[in-house]
């Protein structure tokens, strides 16, 4: 009943809802363990089982932030049974989360980002369908900064390469509108000519809603674009731990680095938070500092 509220009246992602479903899952199964053959009730849960729970979840080596995400989902599903007078407590509320580690992103500099699109670009001359499609992935994730989730969705109807401008359905089914560069316009143009050649030639068997499509005609999906994206990356520096998710960084970074303004690069993300964003305000930082203390004669 909670993740069908989740769904239908909250109107939340599949992927959420999903990600809810597994960790009442696990945590479900740790209570029928914890309480072994006595009966227990969402009710009867304590603080003393939430601690055993937090316990539980560490033992098993989960990072502090699944924790945290685990925890979380677990106290929304109490508050709902709260509101539905199922419960009259919520034992979640009891147990503090744990302190999220503070990171800086993994991002590419501008050297690597002239060699990452002279890679793609070299392949894409031969006109083959999936390098051509590769390097519109490429300039588009760097050129907007949308997720990988908004990209695999991305349909032909939601890109206006008239006047520039791409919408993505965010976290939360959010829909924003993202200005498109020229380089990543011009590479979508190419790429949009391979995909109607490949349309005409598959016939009905080709998903004619998606932007972006597999050889087969199907959507891209979400793994296939990760594989694309990590196999660029690993030749740009194989030990540097890049992924698809260090090409938001990048844009990010060197939009901040350039001046742009931190609420503008919120929007353009999509973050519900600018203490989100700032994160990015820290590279910029710590690069500046790497410069100074190159630079500077009493460094």
């Amino acid at each position: 009943m909670f993740l069908e509220h989740l769904e239908k009246e909250r109107d939340v992602s599949a992927n959420t809802v999903l990600a809810y479903r597994r960790d009442l899952e696990d945590y479900t199964r740790f209570l029928a363990q914890y309480y072994g053959d006595q009966e227990w009730s969402w009710e009867g849960v304590d603080r003393l089982a939430m601690r055993g729970f937090m316990g539980h979840m560490a033992r098993n080596g989960l990072a502090k932030r699944s924790v945290a995400r685990t925890l979380s989902a677990v106290r929304s599903f109490y508050r709902w049974m709260h509101r539905n007078e199922m419960v009259e407590s919520n034992p979640a509320r009891a147990v503090g989360a744990p302190k999220l580690p503070k990171y800086l992103p993994g991002y590419l500099d501008r050297a690597q980002i002239e060699l990452l699109f002279q890679m793609a670009e070299a392949r894409a001359m031969d006109g083959a369908f999936t390098d051509v499609r590769n390097l519109a992935i490429l300039e588009l994730f760097y050129s907007t900064g949308m997720r990988l989730s908004e990209l695999a969705g991305l349909n032909r109807s939601d890109v206006d390469l008239v006047s520039q401008q791409v919408k993505v359905r965010g976290k939360g089914r959010k829909e924003r509108i993202l200005p498109i560069g020229d380089h990543a316009v011009r590479a979508m143009r190419n790429c949009e000519a391979k995909r109607d050649e490949l349309i005409r030639g598959l016939g009905a068997a080709a998903d004619r809603t998606a932007f972006f499509l597999s050889k087969t005609g199907k959507r891209v999906g979400v793994r296939n674009v990760q594989l694309v994206v990590s196999k660029f990356l690993d030749e740009i520096d194989e030990d540097a731990g890049l992924s698809v998710h260090s090409l938001r960084h990048s844009f990010a970074t060197h939009l901040l680095d350039a001046g742009a303004d931190l609420r503008a690069v919120q929007e353009l993300l999509g973050h519900a938070s600018v203490g989100t964003t700032q994160i990015y305000t820290h590279t910029s930082v710590e690069r500046l500092k790497q410069v100074y203390r190159k630079s500077h004669p009493r460094a």
